[in-house]
């Protein structure tokens, strides 16, 4: 009577489970995440469903923003949330773990991993999709970033030594900081000591060539909102044919399905090409969201690079190193030291706007941003920003970004 007893139970106990299981499942497929929520979402007891927590999100969405410019540790954010008072839905503290797991939570861009496969939800993404490739590329990348100390050679670590490769070290001698080569492969003909100063100043010359003031950046925008109107008009045809290539994602994603549920292929074959199709499929939608928000994918690169441009005018005048390395690392890379001489690869953009003459009033007469596309594709890939110059033929540079 015991076994019998006890096989009943054991039965009721997997039926169970398997039906809760089961529940689970199919939550999943219609879009709804059957646990709690997550830091900058709120659990509805009323629709069962997750909705976005108003005072949580904007604070979440900064602290993506906040990791993808790539200057920002684990350890500074989670000061950051508790400066910012930012904490868990259980009311703790976010220390590096917590954030580490909300940088990497795909739930954030409208998606649900769910048994290694990925389903789409019904919540609201918080952030882009790009945005969320942007942090997984710098925690890919950089790992753990190596803070600015205080009271410490601010530029080191940036630049390496032109002739033999090796990293720059810094010594304090007189009161005064020191740059030169520590020369570990050997012999190195550079012998002499660069002074922080003297950096200093070279790096405020560059900053000068790729400045622009308040009123020139004021003018600058003023030809952006401008052209806005027409980029609206543009915008509608290119957001028409994206939406034709989200139907055949989905009409993709519908096909796929049947060909799975009649056992065509295995289980492992169907995650792989789903989370394919929906990848591609977020893409467009990100796409579309750009270009019926922003009215055009250039628009805001455009703004950041004056605003970059006004932004190196103000730290020019500051005098504040870790704005200033901040910066330099932002705008270019490959930092190297040769014969005292301080040199780097930067972007194109600011390439060409320091080759032309810089941005400044003596150079810059009526800056104008006209919008068009490139006819060469090799040479550029979006919109083209033009300046106008004092010469007589009023030369144009072109300035991709």
């Amino acid at each position: 009577m015991l076994n019998i007893a006890f096989g009943q139970s054991k039965y009721f106990v997997d039926n169970l489970r398997e039906n809760v299981k089961r529940g689970l499942r199919q939550k999943i497929r219609n879009g709804v995440w059957p646990g709690w929520a997550p830091v900058g979402y709120v659990n509805n007891p009323r629709t069962r469903a997750i909705d976005v927590d108003e005072k949580k999100a904007p604070k979440v969405r900064k602290l993506f923003e906040l990791y993808a410019k790539g200057d920002q540790t684990l350890y500074s954010l989670a000061n950051w949330c508790k400066k910012n008072k930012l904490k868990s839905n259980n009311d703790k503290d976010l220390r590096v773990g917590g954030i580490h797991k909300i940088l990497q939570n795909i739930f954030y861009i409208g998606l649900m991993k769910y048994n290694s496969e990925i389903h789409e939800g019904k919540h609201k993404p918080i952030i882009s999709k790009k945005l969320f490739d942007t942090c997984q590329e710098v925690l890919g990348k950089r790992g753990k970033v190596q803070e600015v100390r205080k009271n410490h050679f601010a530029f080191l670590g940036l630049m390496k030594c032109k002739s033999c490769g090796c990293s720059i070290t810094a010594e304090r001698q007189k009161g005064h900081n020191y740059y030169r080569c520590t020369k570990k492969k050997g012999l190195c003909q550079e012998k002499h000591y660069l002074r922080e100063e003297s950096l200093v100043e070279q790096m405020k010359n560059y900053l000068q060539k790729v400045s622009l003031s308040s009123q020139d950046t004021e003018k600058v925008l003023f030809e952006l909102e401008k052209e806005e109107t027409e980029a609206k008009e543009q915008a509608k045809s290119t957001v028409q044919n994206l939406k034709i290539k989200l139907g055949e994602v989905e009409k993709q994603l519908e096909k796929l399905l049947d060909v799975y549920l009649s056992e065509v292929i295995t289980t492992e074959e169907y995650t792989l090409r789903k989370q394919k199709l929906i990848n591609q499929k977020m893409d467009l939608q990100d796409k579309i969201k750009d270009f019926e928000q922003k009215e055009s994918s250039w628009l805001e690169p455009a703004r950041e690079f004056v605003l970059n441009l006004k932004k190196a005018d103000e730290i020019k005048n500051s005098g504040d190193y870790p704005e200033i390395l901040t910066f330099l690392k932002n705008i270019g890379s490959n930092h190297y030291l040769q014969n005292r001489k301080w040199q780097f690869e930067a972007k194109i953009p600011y390439n060409l706007v320091a080759a032309a003459g810089g941005a400044n009033p003596q150079n810059l007469t009526f800056p104008i941003w006209c919008g068009r596309w490139e006819s060469n594709p090799r040479l550029h890939l979006g919109r083209v920003i033009y300046y106008h110059y004092t010469t007589p033929a009023l030369k144009t540079y072109q300035i991709q970004f």
